[in-house]
């Protein structure tokens, strides 16, 4: 009987334990390790020490979108649930070619909706080009088909719901996956 050597034998038992794992699971953690600049500033901020650790929702955004209005939504959960520590956050996108200039995206969030949650500039939200925080956000759930669709983050940077744009902020459904969040459950 012919006796295998020990990095064979090591070599065999790596593999197995790969294949048997399934696929290597996201890094959370890399979720916000990401600098952006606000939207319509020169502030740029590290999301990780601006959002991290916190319960998150997430939307990519355009001013020129049907579902703009959901601004005004988005803004309501901002101001109920941020004393208990949600976190809103909008990335303006033209990838679906809905989004005017950055002054205008500006004016659209701050002064048609008072919009006071975290906005960042533009950037891609799908595809190839997509920014790595979308890209994390697509790998751990779906890439975003349209404007406003909404990722609910745990605190530790995994999405644990995922809304397309035809859910409103203000739906039961949204509402009570955050309080849940929130909850801990």
């Amino acid at each position: 009987m012919r006796t295998l050597s020990l990095p064979i034998v090591t070599l065999a038992v790596t593999l197995t334990a790969t294949l048997l794992a399934g696929p290597a699971q996201a890094d959370p953690g890399a979720l916000l390790d990401h600098e952006l600049r606000r939207l319509h500033s020169s502030e740029v901020v590290n999301l990780q020490e601006r959002l991290g650790g916190s319960p998150l929702l997430l939307v990519n955004t355009a001013s020129r979108c049907g579902f703009t209005g959901q601004f005004e939504g988005l803004e309501a959960l901002h101001q109920r649930y941020g004393d208990r520590g949600l976190k809103v956050a909008g990335f303006s996108s033209n990838d679906f070619n809905q989004e005017i200039d950055e002054e205008g995206a500006a004016e659209v969030c701050f002064v048609n909706f008072g919009v006071t949650f975290d906005m960042f500039a533009p950037i891609s939200v799908s595809g190839d080009e997509a920014h790595p925080l979308f890209a994390e956000l697509a790998q751990q759930s779906e890439a975003p088909r349209w404007n406003f669709t909404k990722y609910l983050v745990d605190e530790s940077g995994r999405v644990v719901a995922h809304y397309p744009s035809s859910v409103r902020p203000e739906s039961p459904a949204m509402r009570e996956a955050i309080e849940a969040l929130l909850n801990g459950e």
